[in-house]
């Protein structure tokens, strides 16, 4: 039987802070990042991501950002094959492999062992429903996978059109939906030594104030002029991206700039409670609280509770 790798990951929503507790962890114990965003996947659009930055990595490796062209498709099996790869790799150096982000699907998937045997393709098929999507929106197409699939439905953001037309497919070519693949393909043990950490804060006021505070570092960054540029150029992964499409109607001259900063603040709020909601539902985390205690203190002293050092 194979030893199974020991993972830290860290987990919570936008603005909470992950990335800064990820690297003080990685440099306490000797260990490298792997990214669990959906969205820092990509190339471009680093500020509306927010993308670490060299000075916020401070010389700690971070694995699976800013690697693959805006545009290329990049399915959850293929996270998960990089992913476990990655973490692999770090530890045959003898480093330790940290987890970190927000996307709830992702980690998740990873660390249940979650093996995706959907297989194949009907190319035919896929372009007629990103038609449909043309046409009718993309609510037209979360409302057809509702019929058959309504977990996924759920699950899935409307903006996310890619995994939501590969859920449609799946069903299509197999006759089983996209949440049975994946519930027959938990394993019953994770394939790692786990330390599960979780970030959230003691009134949900706080995390939105840090929220606002981000976004506006975020424009005074030069948010309004990355998302002006990616404009210009056909990016299907783009309009995923909290900040992109609220900054549309500011270019077209339909609202001010105050509004349209004011929408991405909203919008971000509403994402960090789906992250929260999904995220509360796992008993295997340990909650950590910045505004009442000393977050890399008790994480440091849960790993070594944990005994997975």
């Amino acid at each position: 039987m194979e030893e199974k790798i020991p993972l830290i990951v860290v987990a919570g929503p936008t603005a909470s802070g992950k990335t800064a507790l990820g690297v003080a962890l990685a440099k306490a114990v000797g260990g490298e990042v792997v990214s669990a965003d959906s969205m820092q996947i990509y190339k471009g659009l680093s500020i509306a991501t927010a993308k670490p930055t060299k000075e916020e990595t401070d010389g700690v490796p971070h694995h699976l950002v800013d690697f693959l062209d805006p545009g290329e498709p990049f399915s959850l099996a293929d996270y998960l094959e990089a992913a476990r790869q990655t973490i692999r790799k770090i530890a045959s150096k003898g480093k330790i492999p940290l987890l970190v982000g927000g996307t709830g699907l992702y980690i998740n998937s990873v660390i249940d062992g979650i093996e995706l045997g959907e297989g194949g393709s009907d190319p035919a098929f896929r372009e007629m429903l990103r038609q449909k999507a043309k046409r009718y929106g993309n609510v037209f197409l979360v409302q057809m996978l509702a019929e058959f699939d309504p977990d996924s439905a759920k699950r899935l953001h409307p903006n996310n059109v890619g995994r939501i037309i590969r859920a449609i497919e799946i069903y299509h070519l197999t006759g089983k939906t996209m949440t049975a693949h994946i519930e027959d393909s938990r394993r019953k043990d994770s394939p790692y030594r786990l330390c599960y950490l979780g970030i959230q804060f003691s009134r949900r006021q706080i995390l939105y104030d840090r929220i606002d505070q981000r976004v506006d570092q975020m424009v005074a960054a030069g948010l309004v002029e990355e998302v002006f540029e990616a404009s210009k150029q056909s990016l299907s992964t783009a309009a995923q991206a909290i900040g992109y499409k609220e900054l549309l109607p500011y270019f077209s001259g339909e609202c001010s700039l105050q509004d349209a900063i004011a929408q991405i603040k909203q919008s971000s709020r509403r994402y960090a409670k789906r992250q929260l909601s999904w995220f509360r539902r796992d008993d295997r985390i340990v909650w950590l609280y910045p505004d009442r205690e000393d977050i890399l203190k008790k994480s440091l002293e849960h790993i070594e509770k944990s005994g997975l050092l």
